[in-house]
This record gives structure tokens, C-alpha cells and sequence, in this order.
């Protein structure tokens, strides 16, 4: 029999001294051999349960539910205890790969802050298609301030909420004015948004937002969307286009103020576009 003081023991398997005595303090792997000189050793054939303990551990299985298996040496039980981390975590991995998306998008929306057209600019940019949970709030936000604009925003997430999606998304909202609404000119909606993964979200709670050219502008300025819907239609007709879907307003930078605690928000305005007249090729 070969005999392991708690260093040996700890150096042969690579663990700390610590691990062992956590181990040893918790019931689940103890030396058990006392030598003459009352000290205790581990035998060697006791690494053969360490590896066990380690490999459940690394499974992210508790060292309480370890010892309750080990005790009960129920194989049923023990692949019932696997199947249930499984599962913990694919869930895991789940919620992570939707938090790296959100960073994403989120570095993405600051770096189009920082880089973005001066205000009250017009431009033509190509937008790639989207996904969005959209919600009817039941308030024409066009006819308040941001007070009630913040109530909008909470029916949004109880939305979010109710339908069980991850509150990650509840960020840097938008809001959806009808095409033949907006032509008109008549500032009246009640429908929020927030873009979402395909990935994560049902197809029944997702809105898609076409890819295609759309006339954009840049607004920092809450109280001033009005004005400057007015001016991309402007723009739009000047340019020989026409509208061919719903206009949006999708807040990019969404940044209470410190000494206010009031939404402070940059906001581009966007409507999908196409020329009116086609283009032909030249042989």
C-alpha cells in the first residue's frame, strides 16, 4: 500500500492542500489509513475517487449534491443529477450568447452616436433587415412629453415581462409611426419596440423590419421629432422617392442625465425608401 501524506496526495493529483482538506472537513474523501505515528495517509487507490469528485465538480455539480451521490451510489440518480446541470446549463449559455449580442448591439449604437451626422441632417443609408418585439401600449405618445413617454415604456417592458423574454433588450427603445400616417403627417401611435434575436424570441412575438434603403435623420432632441419627420418627408419627395414602409424612430443613445434623472436621447429617424423612376442598364 502506498502511502500519501496531504502534500503528496495534493501534488499527485494536482489540487491544493486546501481542496483536500475542504474535502476531508465535508465527508466526501478522507485519509484512511493512521499510521503508527497516529498521523493519517491517504492511499494512492484514493485517487480514483478524487478524480470522480473533480469531475463532478468541474461539472458544476455542488459538493453537497456530490456527497449525497456518492453516499447513495445510485447511478439512476447520479445521471439524473448530470441531466439536470445539463440542462442548467444550456441555459447558461443561453442567457450569455443573448448578453453578447446585447453588447454588441449596444457598442454598435455608441459607436453610430459617436460617429453619426450632425443633427438635423438628412441622409440616404442601407439598413439591414431586423427583428423586434413590438408592443401596443394604447398611449399616442405624440400627444405628451416625456412623462408619459416613460409610462410607454413600462407597459413595453411589462411586455417583455409577460411574454418572458430577457430583460437585456429593454434598451434604447423605438417607437412606429404607419406609412400611411406618416404621408399624411398625422403624429398618431401607439406601438414601441425593442430589437430582439430570432434566436431567443418566438416567431409569433417578432416584427421584422425589411432590409433597403431608408431615408434617415438624426435628431438629439425628443421634442423635436415632429419637426424633423416633417423634413425627411420633404426630403424623400425632393429626392423623387417614394415611401414603401413604416416609419421609425429607433433612440440610439439613451442616457438619463445625471443632475435630472430625465431621458436624454439621440434618435434616428428612419423610413424605407425606393425611386420612383427605375434605372436601366446600358448595353
Amino acid at each position: 500500500m502506498q502511502l500519501l501524506t496531504v502534500g503528496q496526495m495534493a501534488r499527485l493529483n494536482h489540487v491544493s492542500e486546501q481542496t483536500l482538506r475542504l474535502y476531508d472537513k465535508e465527508g466526501l474523501l478522507r485519509p484512511n489509513v493512521r499510521g503508527e505515528n497516529g498521523y493519517r495517509y491517504y492511499d494512492i487507490k484514493q485517487s480514483a475517487l478524487l478524480d470522480i469528485i473533480q469531475y463532478m465538480k468541474s461539472l458544476g455539480i455542488s459538493l453537497k449534491e456530490i456527497k449525497r451521490q456518492l453516499k447513495e451510489q445510485d447511478i439512476d440518480g447520479i445521471e439524473r443529477a448530470l441531466r439536470e446541470k445539463q440542462r442548467q446549463t444550456d441555459e447558461e449559455i443561453r442567457t450569455l450568447k443573448c448578453r453578447q449580442k446585447a453588447l454588441s448591439r449596444t457598442i454598435e449604437s455608441f459607436s453610430r452616436y459617436r460617429y453619426a451626422p450632425p443633427d438635423g441632417r438628412v441622409q440616404m443609408e442601407y439598413i439591414p433587415q431586423r427583428q423586434a418585439y413590438l408592443a401596443d401600449t394604447q398611449i399616442n405618445f405624440y400627444e405628451h412629453g416625456l412623462e408619459i413617454y416613460e409610462t410607454v415604456l413600462r407597459k413595453l417592458q411589462d411586455g417583455l415581462v409577460k411574454n418572458k423574454l430577457p430583460q437585456i433588450y429593454f434598451c434604447n427603445a423605438g417607437t412606429v409611426l404607419r406609412q400611411e400616417l406618416f404621408q399624411k403627417q398625422e403624429f398618431y401611435s401607439t406601438e414601441a419596440f425593442v430589437f430582439v434575436d430570432r434566436e431567443f424570441v418566438s416567431d409569433e412575438l417578432i416584427t421584422t423590419f425589411p432590409a433597403g434603403n431608408y431615408a434617415c435623420i438624426y435628431c438629439d432632441d425628443f421634442y423635436k421629432e415632429k419637426e424633423y419627420a416633417k423634413k425627411l418627408l420633404a426630403y424623400i419627395r425632393a429626392q423623387n422617392c417614394e415611401v414603401c414602409g413604416d416609419y421609425l424612430c429607433e433612440a440610439i443613445a439613451d442616457i438619463p442625465l445625471s443632475f435630472s434623472g430625465e431621458r436624454k436621447m439621440f434618435l434616428r429617424l428612419q423610413v424605407p425608401v425606393a425611386y420612383c423612376t427605375k434605372r436601366t442598364l446600358k448595353n
